[in-house]
């Protein structure tokens, strides 16, 4: 270092301060021709606070180090347009004096030396007074490493461009991280040793596609979590449903489309999953997805991938559900929500293999197997005009229905013994099993929520039971006994604590009664319609889910019909 030796003087900077301007009735400030602004240093200490907090110091690092380098290769050109005909010591210089003339930091030149000939460069520096030394003593105190990031970056910047060099500077010394001052040096990228590893600050830093990588890895550690509750075999013995898991055993082999059809909570997702498992694809992705839970103006681009400024807030490109399951199987629960274009887009990704990304025109082809579930009947939704004909039969080529737990009562114990072992596992307990009144009331509930609500009573039973204790009727079914049991039935929920128990009202005429009366009343079937169903919505307090557990229907099917009460658009 050269700290003794005299200070290499500065060239004249009035020709640098005579390019700015003020135009205080347009409201802006010129620097040549670039647009500056002015801003405080607390406005910019706030700026820092929060890049620190939000990206961590690392990426704070590298943001403010590429601003910095951006407004060293635009300052590079005003050096090289008012000092044309200067020495290339003087002609470089120009960026030191534009700094301080930015009000950034104060510059003692301690070595310059410039061959351009030869491609020889080296330079060695003392800031003083750095804005960027300020705030880190304001904001954080010292840190572990040189503050001055954006006035390294702006050198690196500045010097390449300025020199049409690969020129690296880096803060050897700096007042943030406890040293008596800031000193820099630099040098052609290639004389640092670690030049490649130091560059990457410079690189683009996506934010937004390591935060969707997080997302899509999140999410498939949950789907692997949930799947190890659940058997990839569908469990159950009885006859009925051994014609189901033949049939798509079947269709495993194959490689159509499959269509799982049932009501809600019957194990679509299970043998969809069974289906991938005994399938070719066994070793590769299986991506599930349940349409109804993404709001329909974002279907698209979650199932297809976006294009980065298709729509505003699409800062990044990002892969789809489609490409993260390219040659496995996608499982679609709930086909009938996608929207219009999406349903479209599917149509031709199970024709031509292809697609594109929203807000994209390159053609991607894909390899995957389609399993789709729907609790509601596409056939009355391609007749509602709600779902694409030609994408049902695309759908259908290989249906199958998974019957409700009811119908297949003698599979109900070894459900139970399956999930009791999940429960002991996850709960760190070990239970007796069910006492025999609760086996009976088990068998005899009619499970309008099939295995989803099988498996929150069996939770509910386990938690409420101590080691080796036996998980009575009463932690099944609370609040109820034997009399009241033939007329009960638990509303399916999501979270456990939320199950409820509903007393089923006889009615108080029998069936051919009230049924002559509507008769009698000459009403239309619309206005019957909309009585019953405002009557159930008024029963379940506006609760659509509720009320249409009450009908017999799907969810989206209640709220389809409400919205044609409310003379809306399907």
């Amino acid at each position: 270092m050269a700290s003794e030796t005299p200070l290499v003087p500065f060239p004249d900077n009035s020709d640098l301060a005579q390019q700015v301007h003020f135009h205080q009735t347009e409201g802006r400030i010129w620097l040549d021709e670039q647009r500056v602004v002015l801003d405080t240093l607390p406005a910019l200490a706030s700026l820092w606070r929060e890049m620190m907090e939000t990206l961590g110091q690392e990426r704070a690092k590298g943001f403010f180090m590429r601003m910095g380098h951006k407004n060293g290769v635009t300052d590079a050109e005003l050096a090289r347009k008012l000092r044309p005909d200067s020495s290339p010591t003087d002609m470089f210089l120009a960026g030191p004096q534009l700094h301080m003339l930015r009000g950034m930091v104060k510059v003692e030149l301690e070595v310059v030396e410039i061959d351009m000939e030869g491609g020889h460069f080296y330079m060695e520096n003392s800031w003083h007074d750095s804005y960027e030394v300020e705030i880190c003593q304001s904001e954080r105190g010292l840190l572990n490493e040189p503050v001055c990031w954006n006035l390294i970056g702006y050198a690196c910047g500045y010097s390449s461009a300025a020199l049409n060099m690969d020129i690296l500077f880096k803060e050897i010394e700096c007042r943030g991280c406890g040293d008596k001052r800031c000193f820099i040096v630099g040098k052609p990228a290639k004389e640092w040793p670690d030049h490649k590893e130091y560059k990457k600050y410079f690189e683009n830093d996506s934010i937004i596609d390591q935060l969707y990588d997080l997302q899509s890895q999140v999410t498939e550690l949950r789907e692997i979590k949930y799947a190890d509750n659940l058997p990839y075999k569908p469990v159950g013995a009885s006859q009925v449903f051994q014609k189901v898991n033949q049939m798509a055993s079947k269709a495993a082999v194959s490689k159509v489309s499959v269509l799982l059809t049932g009501e809600t909570g019957v194990g679509k997702e299970i043998m969809a999953r069974s289906i991938h498992a005994q399938s070719d694809r066994s070793e590769q992705p299986f991506i599930a997805i349940n349409c109804a839970a993404i709001p329909p103006d974002l279907i698209e681009a979650e199932l297809f991938g976006v294009a980065k400024g298709a729509y505003t807030g699409a800062t990044a490109s990002r892969a789809g559900r489609f490409e993260r399951a390219d040659s496995g199987t996608i499982f679609l629960d709930e086909v009938v929500e996608l929207s219009p274009r999406a349903q479209a887009t599917l149509l031709r990704v199970l024709q031509e293999r292809e697609f594109e990304r929203v807000g994209d025109n390159q053609v991607r082809t894909i390899d995957v197997r389609v399993i789709a579930a729907s609790n509601e009947d596409l056939a009355d939704a391609v007749k509602d005009g709600r779902f694409r004909a030609d994408l049902y039969y695309r759908l259908n080529v290989f249906p199958v229905h998974i019957p409700p737990l009811r119908e297949r009562r003698e599979d109900i114990p070894l459900l139970i013994e399956h999930f009791l072992e999940k429960f002991h596992t996850l709960y760190h307990k070990k239970t007796q099993g069910l006492s025999n009144k609760a086996m009976h009331w088990m068998m005899d509930y009619n499970w309008p929520g099939n295995i989803r609500e099988l498996i929150n009573i069996l939770e509910r039973g386990i938690i409420m039971t101590d080691n080796n204790d036996s998980i009575t009727a009463e932690s099944l079914f609370p609040g109820i006994d034997d009399r009241d049991f033939e007329d009960v039935s638990i509303s399916e929920s999501g979270d456990l604590e939320t199950v409820r128990i509903e007393r089923r009202r006889a009615p108080q005429s029998s069936a051919s009664n009230w049924i002559d009366e509507v008769f009698s009343s000459e009403l239309p079937l619309d206005t019957i319609e909309q009585t019953v169903i405002n009557r159930a919505m008024m029963v379940a307090e506006n609760n659509v889910s509720k009320a249409a557990r009450l009908l017999g229907l799907s969810r989206a099917a209640l709220a389809y019909r409400l919205t044609k009460m409310d003379g809306g658009t399907a």
